[in-house]
């Protein structure tokens, strides 16, 4: 009965002419602060926005139906979601390890650890390194699972409705809230909890070989940044 009441409201929606946007979550970009921001907004003027788990991707989202999505320098968001995962998401949520996760958080305490090791001269090490590495969720998964390849994501260009960043987040949401037609009184989450982000004790130092590690196991990441970084201006600041 829900399903059948959301496709009449959807029916109603395009017959009225709103425009669909979804929002991708990249996990560890900021989209959790972005969706407590948007909540109350989700149907706004002639906008309505659909809020999605890490799950859904750029194919998932309709042909012809706007997309907004955050990224993050990949070294960053690698820290950011080694310790996430480390605790477990705690406070705000709790997503227990999987079994690969127990072990690989058995053996390495800090994010530095684990990217030293992707140059071990001990073959051993190096290859439990590589299996760390596929195995931990946000730290696992390229920005190509959610936006396809580079074909696929060129074909989709127009769709396009916002890009932002996490290192300037608050700068690019102010873009955001002008696009959407939001409400001078819509901020960020000030609480890290609520946004879910990391304790600032944390040890996030990076040795020289550690970030050379990275760079080289997120090289594609890089390039899909540029990438977005040539399309960006069109994105954002048409029809602000």
């Amino acid at each position: 009965m829900v399903y059948f009441f959301r496709r009449v409201e959807r029916k109603l929606d395009e017959i009225s002419g709103k425009r669909f946007i979804h929002l991708i979550h990249v996990g560890k970009t900021g989209g959790t602060a972005i969706k407590f921001a948007l909540k109350p907004y989700y149907r706004h003027g002639r906008f309505v926005i659909y809020p999605h788990s890490h799950s859904f991707t750029l194919k998932d989202a309709p042909v012809g139906e706007g997309v907004i999505f955050f990224l993050r320098d990949p070294i960053t968001r690698y820290v950011s979601g080694f310790y996430s995962r480390q605790r477990e998401g705690r406070p705000r949520l709790y997503s227990p390890w999987t079994p690969d996760e127990k072990v690989v958080f058995e053996r390495f305490t800090t994010p530095n650890q684990l990217a030293e090791s992707l140059s071990s001269s001990v073959t051993s090490e190096q290859e439990f390194a590589k299996f760390a590495m596929n195995s931990i969720k946000h730290v696992r998964n390229h920005y190509w699972y959610w936006f396809g390849d580079e074909e696929y994501f060129s074909s989709r260009q127009s769709d396009i409705f916002f890009i932002g960043f996490q290192e300037t987040l608050d700068h690019d949401f102010e873009i955001l809230k002008r696009k959407l037609k939001l409400p001078a009184k819509t901020v960020l989450p000030t609480n890290a909890i609520v946004a879910h982000r990391n304790p600032e004790s944390l040890d996030r130092k990076l040795s020289d070989q550690a970030v050379k590690n990275l760079r080289d196991w997120y090289s594609q990441d890089y390039e899909f940044i540029e990438k977005c970084k040539k399309t960006i201006i069109d994105a954002n600041l048409h029809g602000v």
